[in-house]
């Protein structure tokens, strides 16, 4: 998925219904749920079923009207990209205050945070159908993960300010959950991976997460992303090839995981990033987080 997404095909966990679901797990500690503000755009977490069935209905717009995923009958039924991680999860959304209409009608982008406590709900990660985060997570045992997913944001909103103000969120966010670690899949469009040869080389040759921070794969969907020899890559060319999204997460210091995965259900071909918090550059955290430490209180 071109287009800032971070997605991935799963079974649902038991017990959860493909719904709405409630606010989130972070809605009481705020009553606006604000986490940041660039002019008319407001970026904050859903606060009832309505904007969370609202962010579904986007994502079901962008993922499948828009880049051709294969919903399921239930998913088309409905127009809305539901699972059943989306009641355990926290729902950032971005909101245009200068359009017209209820709030859910200004939403015009959303961004999916599953934080330890919803995980614990679940029963695990999302990732976790394509990645093997346990080993991962088991090696830095204390830490809290913050898995990232379901990006995605309306054609004439798909903007740096928009970027950045998702970012201001997001840092606000892991101050207020005291987060320790970013994951998440970050998706190449397409189901063909020779597609992005350069990208996903440039990724595994000089991007990859290394000792207590490596990923694999899991071996069952493993596709390698070392497609050029090292000395074939021309990073300036690699880096344009790449989603703004993947290009974001390098910018903060991410690093990506061993072997890509296709995902056919969703028609893209995903990457795992890996961030620290303590990885990301002082440059980004000074740029992101003076605005958003108004909101992380």
């Amino acid at each position: 998925m071109q287009v800032m997404t971070l997605n991935t095909a799963f079974n649902e966990p038991a017990g959860q219904p493909p719904l709405a679901g409630d606010a989130g797990v972070l809605s009481e500690l705020s009553e606006d749920g604000l986490l940041g503000r660039i002019g008319p755009l407001e970026v904050r977490l859903a606060r009832d079923p309505a904007e969370i069935a609202a962010a579904q209905t986007i994502r079901f717009r962008v993922f499948f009207d828009e880049m051709g995923a294969r919903p399921s009958a239930a998913v088309a039924s409905q127009n809305r990209d539901t699972d059943g991680f989306d009641a355990v999860c926290d729902h950032l959304l971005v909101v245009d205050t200068s359009l017209e209409g209820d709030d859910v009608d200004r939403i015009v982008g959303t961004y999916r945070l599953l934080p330890p406590e919803g995980a614990r709900k679940a029963g695990r990660f999302y990732s976790q159908d394509e990645f093997a985060i346990e080993t991962l997570m088991a090696r830095h045992t204390g830490r809290r993960f913050l898995e990232l997913g379901r990006s995605c944001v309306l054609p004439a909103y798909r903007t740096k300010r928009t970027i950045e103000l998702l970012w201001q969120g997001i840092w606000a966010y892991c101050r207020r959950l005291r987060i320790d670690v970013m994951m998440g899949c970050a998706s190449f469009p397409g189901v063909v991976p020779a597609a992005h040869a350069e990208a996903l080389s440039f990724l595994g040759h000089f991007c990859q997460a290394e000792a207590d921070w490596h990923v694999r794969a899991l071996d069952a969907r493993f596709a390698p992303m070392d497609l050029m020899p090292k000395e074939a890559i021309q990073a300036r060319s690699a880096l344009a090839a790449m989603p703004p999204l993947v290009k974001g997460y390098l910018r903060l210091g991410a690093r990506f995981g061993e072997g890509c995965v296709v995902d056919h259900d969703f028609a893209t071909t995903d990457v795992f990033v890996v961030l620290p918090v303590e990885a990301i550059s002082d440059r980004y955290i000074n740029y992101y987080g003076a605005d958003a430490q108004r909101f992380a209180a």
